[in-house]
């Protein structure tokens, strides 16, 4: 999987192959080129996006390091770092050096753990074996997550993810002016709703400053421009997408299979196997990601922190 080995600078995140439109990305705090002169030790997954990040202690990270490892996380959109060996509330600890926290999960009570740790628990259905993207059903979906094993099996239960960036730039460019104009509905009441009303009573978590009683469809544009590089990706998922804005069921469902297809080509994939000490960063508005459940009756268990987000902005916006 891993094909090539370099010590990149903060600076370095923007590869020389894209053009210089493109070259505005953001620090944890704001606009501008970062450049903090720390070195990381990159080991790329493939020539187009992911990576793992060597020789890196979180825990003890300086600011200026994790200023590097925000950086990137938005030039390699999934960042694996390997031997970090947290609890949940280190782990809180290092999501709030990388960005603003929501609860753990909208609507979801994982139990005896922190309100910003949302459990995937395979003993209690925490499983996430349909290709999704974190939470797009509500209005800002977050801006990433960061997940790490509790428990794993001995084998199986790897995670996937698509560039869905990528995908945007290799559709033909008839099938790119169409999908800019597009909206689809995200509906989280499919996959959560009767969980809310009956085993929450309706109340849920508290998410952007309100407590959670009911799941709206929401409306996001097909194609999003990230807000820190201004690039373009594809923004739907068949966990949460239920279909396209203004076109029969049967060109939405068509079109949406088409990009579905389209994304998950294995040319658009990472995969990573895990170990205990894993710890993996994901932008979550430009990847989809998938579970693979092939690990049968033994357990798997994922602690998972998001970063707040923004709402999706799209080409006609």
């Amino acid at each position: 999987m891993t094909v090539s080995s370099h010590s990149v600078t903060t600076a370095d995140r923007v590869r020389s192959d894209r053009p210089s439109a493109d070259r505005t990305t953001a620090t944890s705090t704001g606009g501008g080129i970062v450049s903090s002169g720390v070195e990381l030790d990159v080991d790329e997954f493939g020539p187009s996006f992911g990576a793992e990040i060597r020789n890196t202690d979180i825990a003890s990270a300086t600011d200026d390091e994790i200023k590097a490892i925000r950086a990137a996380l938005i030039e390699y959109k999934v960042i694996v770092l390997r031997d970090q060996i947290l609890d949940d509330h280190q782990h809180i600890d290092f999501g709030r050096r990388i960005g603003d926290l929501t609860a753990g999960h909208p609507v979801w009570n994982s139990g005896d753990v922190p309100a910003e740790v949302y459990s995937l628990d395979s003993a209690d259905n925490g499983f996430a074996d349909v290709w999704h993207t974190d939470v797009t059903f509500m209005p800002s979906p977050p801006l990433g997550s960061i997940l790490r094993p509790v428990v794993l099996p001995p084998n199986g239960g790897d995670t996937n993810w698509a560039d869905t960036e990528l995908a945007y730039n290799s559709l033909a460019e008839p099938i790119r002016e169409l999908v800019d104009k597009l909206y689809a509905i995200h509906d989280g009441d499919r996959e959560f709703g009767y969980y809310l009303a009956q085993r929450r009573g309706g109340k849920g978590n508290v998410w952007d400053g309100k407590e959670v009683t009911e799941l709206v469809p929401v409306r996001h544009p097909v194609v999003r421009i990230h807000p820190e590089t201004g690039r373009k990706s594809l923004f739907v998922n068949p966990g949460f997408t239920s279909h396209i804005e203004g076109v029969s069921e049967a060109e939405s469902r068509g079109i949406l299979d088409l990009l579905y297809a389209h994304m998950t080509k294995p040319e658009h994939i990472v995969r990573h196997r895990w170990r205990l000490g894993d710890v993996v960063l994901w932008d979550n508005r430009n990847t989809l990601h998938y579970a693979n459940r092939d690990y049968g009756t033994t357990r798997r268990v994922m602690h998972r922190i998001t970063m707040r987000g923004d709402a999706p902005v799209g080409p006609q916006d």
